[in-house]
C-alpha cells in the first residue's frame, strides 16, 4: 500500500505593500511586521518627520535587520502606507437595506476613528505630512482611500435609483457633504466633540437637503 503524498503546502500571499514575490526561505512573521510598524509609530509619536524616518532607523528601532524590512515593503514609501493602515479600523461593507442606514454605518466608523485618541492623532500628524509629499500621498489614496470613496459612491447611486436621494447633483460633491462635518471633527477640528448620535444628525440633516423636490 502506497503511502499517501503529504497535503500541499499553502502558497503565501504578501501582504499589501509588499514589494511581490519572496525569495525561498522562512515564512514572514506576523510578530515582526507588527514589530516594525510599531517602531514608525513610535519614531513618529517622538517627534521623526516621514522625511527623517529611514529604513535603517526603522530596523534599528524594531530590533531588526534591514534586509528583513526589504523582505516585506519594496520601500519606506510603501512601508508607511501599511503604517497608515494599521491605524484605520477595516471598513465594514454597508448592509444594503437603507441608504440612510448605509450612510450613518459609514459615518460612524469614522466617527469611531476619532475616538481612538492615539491612532487618530498619529492619523493626523502623518497626514499633515505627507501633503508635502505628494507621491506619497497620491499612492495613499489610491491605495486607501479610494475604496472607501468607492462604497460611499455605491451607496448614493443607489439612493438616487431608489428616488431617495435627487439625481441631478454631483456625485462627488454629495460624498463630500455626508462625510465633510465628521472628517472636519475628526481629523481637523481634533478638540470638538464626538458624541454618539453625530453620525445619525449628519445623514438626516444632509438628507433632508438632497431629497426630491415634491
Amino acid at each position: 500500500m502506497s503511502t499517501p503524498a503529504p497535503p500541499p503546502t499553502p502558497s503565501h500571499t504578501p501582504a499589501p505593500g509588499c514589494s511581490g514575490a519572496r525569495l525561498p526561505g522562512r515564512p514572514r512573521s506576523a510578530a515582526a511586521d507588527a514589530a516594525i510598524i510599531e517602531a514608525a509609530l513610535r519614531l513618529i509619536e517622538e517627534g521623526a518627520t516621514i522625511g527623517e524616518l529611514s529604513i535603517e532607523g526603522i530596523a534599528r528601532e524594531a530590533g531588526v535587520g534591514k534586509a528583513t524590512l526589504y523582505r516585506r515593503w519594496s520601500g519606506k514609501d510603501a512601508l508607511m502606507i501599511d503604517v497608515l493602515r494599521s491605524l484605520e479600523e477595516p471598513s465594514p461593507r454597508p448592509d444594503g437595506v437603507s441608504v440612510r442606514d448605509d450612510l450613518v454605518t459609514i459615518l460612524e466608523l469614522m466617527r469611531r476613528r476619532g475616538l481612538a485618541k492615539r491612532n487618530s492623532a498619529l492619523l493626523r500628524t502623518v497626514l499633515t505630512q505627507m501633503h508635502a509629499n505628494q507621491k506619497l500621498w497620491r499612492t495613499y489614496d489610491e491605495h486607501v482611500i479610494a475604496a472607501r470613496r468607492e462604497v460611499l459612491r455605491e451607496v448614493l447611486r443607489r439612493g438616487m435609483a431608489s428616488g431617495e436621494i435627487r439625481d441631478d447633483l454631483d456625485i462627488d460633491l454629495l460624498a463630500d457633504l455626508f462625510t465633510g462635518p465628521m472628517l472636519a471633527r475628526a481629523i481637523l477640528q481634533e478638540w470638538k466633540a464626538l458624541p454618539e448620535g453625530l453620525a445619525e444628525s449628519i445623514v438626516d440633516t444632509v438628507l433632508e437637503g438632497v431629497r426630491p423636490r415634491a
